[in-house]
């Protein structure tokens, strides 16, 4: 068997989900499901886009419980994996348990980029469960590479198999990715993973530099449908790692036709990189917060781009969605005493 360089996997089916307000079908689910497996994909994520139990009034309502979605994919799949992400707090250990039933193999647990002590108990249950458990610090940009150091080693020590950076704000520059990799696989006894966000334009870059400070385990989505303005799209990172002589075990013409024929079709919007998108990762705000934004800019009167900026003044991170609606509120009320 050829030896892969790094393993990837693909959110499409949980990070994208944001992208989507949560609103996939069984079939969305086996369509792209089949199109990920067939072109080799090694791990195929799926759940609400804040991870599991996330389906609420405040992070948004999935238009299908998100465990049907989920049996549906572990039942076509024929060599990938299926993962689910899950946020403590968010989600709780019975679900990892229902969904280790129904063929979940990878549990990735989720924390802010300063609280990975409160993931201790997700990822022992996920190991007692035999899955394989990945630690998540999320929003990386706000943390400095020996913060993240600190985290990292406490998930490791809780029993993760592998730790993943996330760039969830897409606010991260090559440079800054680098310097967190290099040392997190220079302190860390297990392998390293980097979630790229693409607010900057940087997504494709920043994976490869992962890559080439020791990160051997990238992440992408299907046309680069995800939170903000998108993840790294799965099909570009496949393509250039090949340009580079990367060994990814995947078909870049596969994951091509995937994005073009199946997955663009679905889209609400187009991936692209607009004045919201952009501030998200200028300001480091969290992805998902697009279209909240956007819907509470609509209903208060106020500028979009205003509300994040706010967000990304008072360091507002995931889990935090109730305060986008006391910012619109806010800002309403002082354009109003402005007026008078």
């Amino acid at each position: 068997m050829t030896t892969i360089d790094y393993r990837l996997i693909d959110s499409t089916l949980r990070d994208g989900s944001h992208a989507i307000s949560h609103q996939y079908y069984a079939e969305d689910v086996i369509r792209i499901v089949k199109g990920l497996d067939a072109a080799g994909v090694q791990v195929i994520e799926i759940a609400h886009g804040d991870g599991l139990g996330g389906s609420s009034f405040n992070y948004g309502f999935s238009a299908v419980p998100e465990k049907e979605l989920i049996a549906a994919a572990c039942d076509v799949t024929d060599q990938a994996k299926i993962a689910c992400l899950l946020l403590p707090g968010i989600g709780i250990v019975d679900d990892l348990r229902e969904v280790g039933a129904l063929g979940v193999k990878v549990a990735r647990i989720a924390t802010h980029c300063t609280e990975a002590d409160i993931s201790e108990q997700h990822i022992k249950a996920a190991k007692e469960l035999g899955m394989e458990a990945i630690g998540f610090l999320m929003m990386a940009h706000m943390n400095s590479p020996e913060g993240l150091v600190e985290q990292a080693l406490l998930m490791q020590s809780y029993g993760a198999d592998t730790l993943y950076i996330a760039d969830s704000a897409g606010a991260m520059t090559t440079e800054d990715v680098r310097r967190r990799v290099n040392a997190l696989v220079s302190a860390l006894e297990i392998p390293v993973g980097v979630h790229a966000h693409n607010n900057l334009s940087m997504a494709v870059a920043n994976s490869i530099a992962a890559y080439e400070e020791g990160a051997v385990n990238l992440d992408g989505t299907s046309a680069g449908l995800g939170a903000g303005a998108g993840n790294c799209p799965t099909e570009i990172l496949a393509a250039v790692s090949t340009k580079y002589g990367i060994n990814t075990g995947v078909d870049p013409l596969k994951l091509m036709d995937l994005a073009e024929e199946i997955v663009r079709p679905m889209m609400p919007r187009q991936q692209v990189i607009d004045r919201a998108g952009l501030i998200l990762g200028y300001a480091g705000v969290y992805g998902s917060f697009l279209l909240h934004s956007q819907r509470a800019a609509e209903r208060y009167g106020v500028s979009q781009a205003e509300i994040l900026l706010e967000l990304g003044r008072r360091k507002v991170v995931g889990g935090q969605e109730d305060m986008i609606i006391d910012v619109a509120l806010e800002l309403a009320r002082k354009h109003a005493e402005q007026e008078v």
